[in-house]
């Protein structure tokens, strides 16, 4: 099981076992700080009683170990044998005890946990959910762990595919937590913990405990709106970015930063910059397709901050060549196909060190999003019109393909105005017409975030399981509709997809990765700050704007929002067709039995032609497939 885990920590590796009690405990070390043998895992207290295997950062752990040597309660068993986060959560947990030193960490956790006087397990994430956990029965062993590769390595694994959670990922991308792909296997949602005894039996299953939500961030903030002037916001943004941008700074090994360009990233730059006396390393990658390309813009902004920059350029063949890593790297089904892109600067960046920081999380708390722009004013001017006039337009909308919309929009690009100029512009149309029959705005939201609309219909025997989109108890009480859609962000698309593509993506190449805006005292901020000072002049993240414009110029970063893409749809009619037809062949489909065939066959064909373009809901279909070739007949 630890050897399959490799990748995540090369460094070092560890096992801590106790036979009689029918526990273990197993780690791979990534070594970011107290390189010495003082930082080895699985790590046990000074006072003998905890053990942990934990997987990564504690920012405050230096702020935390001079507390714990202030305070006149705490006697140590012993002295500090070194300078590891690691050994400070162990002390933490054991002065204060865990829950309240739980809510003392700052950082980006998973960790397993064995009491050794209760005999009883712990495994806890992060708030926001940066790091991955993964637990369940199989037969007579409760397994855990940071992917699902330690658990298939497991003698009783016996995995069964999980229909409904199949049914999930063709929605969204992603099987959504608490859910995995295979049965009684489980996703730790962000902010719980879940303990398990000695003597639970393998018929049980404790519900994980809640020690930070949203829910309640949202709800506060809310109720709690920050009082500040433009100005006084600014610089206390300004001021809270920095701070968490230094702690995120700390490392006993090289540390550097992805750069596109982009409003968040560069946000993330510089600060870092100016939090350094010396040039920060940025890393991007950029495409020779200029629909797909910012590495010019995060070329512009190195240059103004005076960043060490590198990028590299890649060509269709090498971002086509990362597909075959993808089922062992995600372990599961994903298919957000920036996925590849994302890869590619991971491994690009490993090259130079072992410590990045990514700008991800800006959107979902400042308003990032085209939908936070367009839902409520889409909303208010289709919402009074009867439903059935409603779906005529969208019919209408998709007599022209996708790539003819583009061609239009193309030849009237001298005469649009800027908030008409739209990049990929058919599938924003197709995007449109998708939800113009929506009936209420929770509907319409759902629609926005859908790929397969209708997912039972596809998979057979599959029927979608309540999550944090369709569950109302798990729903913050927010009135206006823009912060309805940032929470439901937040707590499915963010970790689910966002915050798995980075972690699988970067830990595949043995990449750390830290991100910023979700330091928890970022997003219980953030979500004090007014709507009128995250969309203003209908321009979202205009707080985050006004930070960053300290830094760069303002003609450096304002442009459209692009999304880190790759032409799948071009690829999928040329260089990738073979591949692609292979595993969907409908004699394999109806064989296999997942998936109704004729409907995927259906899609693919109308993609092929050009009538429309099915990227999107085909790659869901292959990157299932693919994964299925790769661990299920292995």
């Amino acid at each position: 099981m630890n050897g399959s885990l490799r990748h995540r920590g090369p460094d070092d590796a560890g096992l801590w076992m106790d036979g009689e009690r029918g526990i273990g405990l197993a780690h791979r070390r990534l070594s970011i700080l107290d390189l010495s043998e003082q930082g080895h895992q699985p790590m046990v207290s000074t006072n003998g009683r905890w053990v942990i295997a934990y997987n990564g950062e504690v920012y405050n752990f230096q702020t935390l170990r001079k507390e714990l040597d202030s305070d006149s309660s705490y006697s140590p068993s012993g002295p500090w044998r070194g300078h590891s986060d690691t050994e400070v959560i162990l002390e933490s947990i054991a002065h204060w005890g865990l829950e309240p030193a739980l809510k003392r960490f700052i950082g980006m956790f998973a960790f397993a946990l064995w009491d050794r006087s209760e005999r009883t397990l712990t495994l806890a994430r992060d708030r926001v959910g940066e790091k991955p956990l993964y637990y369940g029965w199989q037969g007579k062993s409760f397994l855990f762990g940071s992917e699902l590769k330690a658990l298939r390595a497991h003698p009783d694994w016996r995995g069964e595919i999980n229909r409904d959670a199949l049914a999930l990922y063709m929605r969204h991308n992603y099987v959504p937590a608490p859910y995995s792909i295979y049965k009684g296997i489980f996703k730790l949602i962000p902010g719980t913990l879940l303990q398990i005894s000695a003597t639970t039996s393998p018929s049980e299953m404790p519900k994980p405990k809640i020690y930070w939500q949203v829910k309640d961030v949202a709800e506060q903030g809310i109720r709690n709106p920050l009082d500040m002037s433009d100005h006084e916001a600014i610089d206390a943004l300004d001021q809270l970015l920095r701070d968490t941008i230094r702690d995120k700074m700390i490392s006993d090994v090289p540390l550097g930063a992805f750069l596109s360009g982009g409003l968040d990233s560069s946000t993330v730059v510089a600060l870092m910059q100016a939090e350094s006396n010396r040039p920060v390393k940025t890393f991007s990658i950029g495409f020779h397709e200029d629909q797909f390309n910012e590495a010019s813009h995060a070329n512009s902004v190195a240059r103004h901050l005076g960043t060490q920059h590198t990028e590299l350029y890649v060509t269709a063949d090498q971002a086509m060549g990362v597909i075959p890593k993808l089922p062992y790297l995600y372990d599961e089904p994903f298919s957000d196909s920036s996925q590849i892109p994302t890869y590619l600067v991971s491994e690009m960046t490993k090259h130079h060190v072992t410590v990045a920081l990514s700008g991800d999380g800006g959107d979902e708390l400042f308003c990032g999003y085209n939908r936070y722009l367009w839902g409520p004013s889409i909303w208010n001017k289709i919402g009074q019109i009867p439903r059935v006039l409603r779906r005529i337009a969208a019919g209408a909308i998709t007599v022209l393909s996708a790539r003819q919309w583009d061609k239009l929009f193309a030849s009237l690009e001298s005469i649009l105005p800027n908030r008409l100029r739209q990049r990929l512009p058919g599938d924003k149309m197709y995007k449109l017409a998708s939800i113009l029959p929506a009936a209420s705005p929770g509907e319409m939201y759902r629609d926005l975030i859908s790929c397969w609309k209708e997912p039972n219909t596809l998979v057979l025997g599959g029927h979608e399981s309540a999550t944090a989109v369709t569950d109302p108890s798990r729903w913050a009480d927010l009135k206006d509709f823009v912060q309805h859609m940032q929470f439901l962000d937040s707590i499915s698309y963010l970790p689910d997809d966002i915050l798995v593509k980075v972690d699988r993506a970067a830990m595949g190449v043995s990449l750390e990765t830290r991100i910023p805006f979700l330091d928890h005292r970022v997003v219980e901020f953030a979500w004090r700050v007014p709507m009128s000072m995250k969309i203003r002049n209908g321009q979202g993240k205009w707080l985050l704007r006004q930070v960053l414009h300290r830094y760069v110029p303002q003609s450096l970063i304002d442009r459209p929002k692009m999304g880190f893409a790759v032409p799948i749809d071009d690829w999928l009619r040329n260089n990738l067709r073979g591949w692609a037809e292979d595993l969907l062949n409908e004699k394999r489909l109806n064989r296999e039995g997942f998936f109704d065939a004729k409907m995927v066959q259906q899609k693919w064909q109308e993609h092929l032609s050009g009538r429309r373009n099915w990227q999107y809901l085909l790659w869901d279909v292959l990157m299932f497939q693919a994964w299925l070739d790769h661990w299920e007949r292995a």
